[in-house]
Parts: structure tokens; C-alpha cells; sequence
């Protein structure tokens, strides 16, 4: 299959040297970076026109001071407007969170701590010691919304990770200190103990609760 595709795309854009296939490379590159850093409703087609226009130093619709200004005005007006949607949707998320928390809390082998972080024991190690908010952690997570949706593992990548609890959000810095080496537990995160409404993946929606299941391994491991 990858054999037919790469047969495909040579078609469209014949490769005949090394240093065609080094161009091409090199632009799946900038264009991967792009998409990562392009706000919402810019016109691919245009943005390959100006640099185009850069590349083979073509006449140009704007010089470099406008075309700064024009594209800082529109990147603002595109935050904004994305903030503003972040609201409206992190609004309806937080009233289903606060509900599904609500519900969740009746169940006996729930506990729901002081500032609204509920937790399930889901297995008691052999350890005795428990990890401070300056500490590092060596543990295994699984990390879903509450319709089960995955958005980050380390189950299934397969490797444990270590970071420190002061780096990551409130609701692990809470919860990691309640556990001991060798417990598994599970955490429903409120959005304000999250990452509210400002999400840092499109697989969390804002205003979300987050449910981690962690097993911690080492506290300081070297």
C-alpha cells in the first residue's frame, strides 16, 4: 500500500533526483509545521501564492511590514474568536461535568476530597510512602473524558513516564500525594483542577472532566 501511494503521488509530482525528493521532504516538513501553527480560515492555495511569491522572487501583493500587520490583526481576531467559542463550549461541558460528578460521588467506593477531586482506590500496593508536591513520580497512566474517549497513555505506549507533581495540573498534584507506592487509583479531575477551558488537545474539549487511572511505581527515582 505504501508502495501505491508513494507510485501515486510521484505521478502528480514526478521526483526524477535526489534533489526533488530532498524538495519535496522539505516541504512536507514546512507544511506539517504550518498546520500546526495556522489559524482556523486561511486559504492553503493563497498561503502556496505568497510563498511562491518568496521562493522564485516573484512580484509580491504586499510588502513584508504590511503583510506582518495584516496577518497579526487576523491571527488576534481569530484567538478571539476562538476564546469565545472555547467559552460557549466549556460552558455546556462544565454544567454536564458538574452532573456527572454529582452522580459519581454517590457511589460508595468514591471519595471526593475538599476541593472536588474524587477519587477510586483500584488497588492497594505494598508501599508506605507517599510522594510531596516537590517531588517526582514514575507511574503508569490512562487518560480518558467521561464518555471513555482516550486522549493520552502511557499504558498504551507501553512506557511508564516520570515528571514532577509541581509541573502538571492541580488535580494529579492533589491526587498523587493521597496515594503510596504500588497503589492504582482512579481520578475524576473537575475542569478547574484541569486544564478548564483552555484545552491542549482537540481530544479535550474544554470546561471537561478528566478520568485517569495511575499506578504509581517510584517516588525520586533515579
Amino acid at each position: 500500500m505504501a508502495l501505491g501511494l508513494v507510485t501515486a503521488l510521484h505521478a502528480q509530482t514526478p521526483l526524477s533526483s535526489g534533489q526533488d525528493s530532498a524538495s519535496y521532504a522539505f516541504g512536507l516538513l514546512i507544511g506539517e509545521n504550518l498546520m500546526r501553527q495556522m489559524p482556523p480560515g486561511l486559504n492553503p492555495d493563497v498561503i502556496m501564492s505568497g510563498m511562491t511569491a518568496v521562493l522564485k522572487d516573484a512580484p509580491r501583493a504586499f510588502d513584508q511590514q504590511t503583510a506582518s500587520k495584516i496577518f497579526t490583526a487576523f491571527s488576534q481576531k481569530a484567538q478571539e474568536q476562538q476564546e469565545v467559542e472555547n467559552r460557549k463550549a466549556g460552558e455546556a461541558n462544565r454544567a454536564a461535568g458538574v452532573k456527572f460528578l454529582e452522580e459519581n460521588k454517590k457511589r460508595k467506593e468514591v471519595t471526593t476530597t475538599s476541593s472536588g477531586l474524587q477519587y477510586e482506590v483500584m488497588k492497594r500496593g505494598t508501599g508506605t510512602e507517599s510522594p510531596k508536591a516537590t517531588d517526582k513520580v514514575k507511574v503508569h497512566y490512562h487518560g480518558t473524558t467521561t464518555d471513555g474517549g482516550v486522549f493520552d497513555s502511557s499504558v498504551e505506549r507501553g512506557e511508564p513516564i516520570t515528571f514532577g507533581l509541581n509541573q502538571v495540573i492541580s488535580g494529579w498534584t492533589e491526587g498523587l500525594q493521597l496515594m503510596h507506592v504500588g497503589d492504582k487509583f482512579k481520578f475524576f479531575i473537575p475542569a478547574d483542577l484541569a486544564y478548564g477551558d483552555r484545552s491542549p488537545s482537540p481530544k479535550i474539549p474544554p470546561g471537561s472532566v478528566l478520568v485517569f487511572e495511575v499506578e504509581l511505581f517510584e517516588i525520586n527515582p533515579k
